[in-house]
């Protein structure tokens, strides 16, 4: 058996064409074989490869799950196991417009071929154990029809929230009375809070009752049914494994729960879809408020503070990637899609088209969900993509920031769009892309080149008739690829850019006539962006490292603190500059600089002859002097408020001996 790999293309009963040999290149495959009908006519040639090769590329998508039973079945009786990757470059790529450019075409299937050569990261899991205790809260006759459903496999708990009668009682499962007043949790561990709970007397004769009302109660389970048909009890609900919302009253829900609700018992196993570093995080510092900008758009709570950092619980966590595409200092990482893995695909991609066509690509990110699925249907119904349009699949759009559409133009792409699935999507891309926006204005690029854009518009022709600007070399983190692309493209580097309100970049001012040189920001900045003069009182600010987190804000006692958000793309944002700064006070008696001059004479002013302590008498004078001055001055002057009597002369030997 040789070792080996093959790349096997398609042209779906000849409704497209492709370059073999570009193809061939950029996939790195010893062997290339292209057929009409690979699912069908020709799939023996698929399964020629599948047993031969030691890895086979299959340039097809919607059959991805035919070849994987094709592989299985051809392994399981070889004992030889083969690594099948497949890959669609018909639907993105291959089907468009009938005036669609070949060479664009054929560029656009390499690129997403060359793509699909790199490793792809790896996600760490946990494992997540359902007992399945179930409670259904909602009314009587939902509630108690829905255990009917589930009971057999589900431990189930009825909590119902009105009058209705339980005619008969059952042994099966287990009723209650109350309202809902909180949840929390996930899958295996959630934890509800009632008022007004009461559980069900089934003793007697004739209608069932209740024992006396509780004040509040407590209850946990491992999935939670929530047949109330209001609001439901957390935010994204969708997103929250084992918990299941319907309108009881919507003629099927309550079957279709079920299915879903009865799988729920066993071990499973949890993405952790995030890396969180606390030390990086400027959440907040000595009880001063900070950043907020994850608490603020994670869709499912799951993010909540800790004191100084933030804290990620990885149950209820749903992988969307919004806090790392709002984390100003990576405290917040993503581990499925990692900035730098985004940044690698956008750049393979752009290159290999650049290479064929020697122009810039567009780029549109979409979802692999309902993104692709209207990737689909444009393509097998209408005009499909544009030709110069590369499109890149994500679990959630809501993983874009700047950074990320930054990057896209530091790799070369003429325009950035973003497919969003629903209103719920848009809302959570608007503050990134006006952000990015902000930082076209102050380049030659538009700021209508980055858009949230409608699946229809992903059929209009793009312009390229002039680069946004050249490559540049996307090394290192999120800041600092945005600081380069933003300087590659502006049109004057010395005038910093005006962002919005919240941006992560920026200056502060201070306020000379309030400040005090305290230096109570310098302590608690945790980017180090404020730092102070080793010689003398001054506040020194290093721009490129602010992240806009408000905790000198916060923190300044004589509110002298103002945060300006702006990107200064000039080498002085890279170096410490003073803001504010004065002479230090000297000592009186031995001239050593201590403190600052305006507040030692402010307080002297104050003092002198004003307070009793500091009327006909030297005390005043202690200001003036340093630590060491001060202490000796106390102690050992002639009028020192705590001298003690002068010290006895040291009696000897040669004393007593006299006598």
């Amino acid at each position: 058996m040789t070792s080996k790999k093959s790349l096997l293309l398609c042209t779906c009963d000849k409704s497209q064409g492709f370059n073999s040999e570009a193809l061939h290149a950029v996939a790195g495959a010893e062997q290339v074989v292209a057929v009409d009908q690979l699912c069908g006519n020709d799939m023996k040639v698929a399964a020629e490869h599948l047993g031969a090769s030691n890895d086979v590329l299959i340039a097809c998508g919607q059959q991805a799950a035919l070849f994987e039973r094709l592989a299985e079945d051809i392994h399981a009786e070889i004992q030889h196991v083969a690594p099948l990757h497949t890959i669609d470059i018909r639907d993105r790529a291959g089907w468009s417009s009938a005036d669609a450019n070949p060479k664009r075409l054929e560029a656009k299937q390499a690129a997403l071929v060359a793509a699909a050569q790199l490793p792809g990261p790896t996600a760490p899991a946990k494992s997540i154990q359902s007992n399945g205790v179930c409670c259904i809260v909602g009314p009587t006759e939902q509630a108690i029809r829905m255990a009917g459903l589930v009971q057999d496999e589900l431990g189930v708990t009825c909590v119902v929230n009105d009058a209705g009668p339980i005619h008969l009682p059952s042994a099966a499962y287990d009723v209650a009375k109350g309202q809902l007043t909180s949840a929390y949790g996930a899958l295996g561990n959630f934890k509800l809070e009632f008022a007004g709970l009461q559980t069900l007397h089934p003793a007697g004769r004739g209608e069932l009752g209740y024992t006396p009302a509780q004040t509040t109660a407590r209850s946990e389970c491992d999935v939670f049914i929530d047949l109330r048909g209001g609001a439901p009890a957390f935010p994204s609900h969708e997103k929250r494994n084992g918990y299941f919302w319907a309108d009881p009253n919507k003629a099927g829900e309550l079957e279709r729960i079920a299915l879903t609700a009865r799988e729920m018992v066993g071990e499973f196993e949890k993405t952790v879809f995030f890396r969180l570093e606390e030390s990086l995080c400027a959440h907040s510092r000595a009880n001063k408020p900070g950043c907020t900008r994850c608490l603020d758009v994670c869709p499912t709570e799951a993010i909540f503070s800790a004191g100084d950092h933030i804290q990620i619980d990885s149950d209820i966590c749903a992988g969307c990637g919004s806090c790392a595409a709002v984390c100003p200092t990576s405290a917040v990482t993503m581990n499925e899609t990692p900035y730098e893995a985004i940044v690698k695909v956008m750049d393979v991609m752009a290159k290999t088209y650049r290479e064929q066509t020697h122009e810039s690509p567009r780029l549109a990110f979409h979802t692999l969900g309902a993104g692709s699925e209207a990737i689909t249907y444009l393509a097998r119904y209408d005009d499909g993509l544009a030709d110069d349009l590369i499109p890149l699949g994500l679990e959630h759009v809501d993983r874009i920031g700047h950074a990320e559409i930054m990057a896209a133009f530091g790799a070369g792409y003429a325009e950035v769009l973003i497919l969003a699935d629903n209103e719920l999507d848009r809302r959570a891309l608007a503050a990134e892309v006006e952000l990015a926006q902000a930082m076209l204005k102050g380049t030659h690029n538009s700021p209508s080149r980055v858009r949230v854009i409608d699946a229809i518009e992903l059929s209009a022709p793009g312009d390229n008739a002039g680069r946004v600007s050249e490559p540049v070399l996307l090394v290192g983190g999120r800041r600092d690829i945005t600081r380069v692309t933003a300087t590659a493209m502006a049109e004057k580097v010395d005038e910093p850019i005006p962002l919005p309100k919240g941006a992560p970049y920026g200056a502060i001012e201070i306020d000379s006539d309030k400040c005090t040189l305290c230096l109570a920001c310098v302590s608690l900045c945790p980017t180090g962006a404020l730092g102070d003069h080793p010689d003398r009182p001054e506040v020194q600010f290093t721009e490129n490292a602010c992240v806009q987190c408000g905790i000198c804000d916060s923190t300044c006692p004589e509110t002298a603190i103002t945060l300006k958000p702006q990107l200064d793309l000039s080498k002085a944002a890279l170096s410490p500059r003073a803001l504010h700064g004065e002479e230090p006070f000297e000592c009186i008696q031995c001239g050593k600089p201590f403190g600052v001059a305006s507040t030692i004479n402010r307080i002297v002013a104050k003092l002198e002859n004003q307070h009793w302590m500091y009327t006909k008498s030297d005390n005043v004078q202690l200001i003036k002097m340093c630590d060491d001055c001060r202490v000796k001055a106390q102690f050992h002057g002639d009028t020192a408020p705590m001298a003690g009597a002068a010290r006895p002369r040291v009696r000897t030997s040669d004393d007593y001996r006299d006598n």
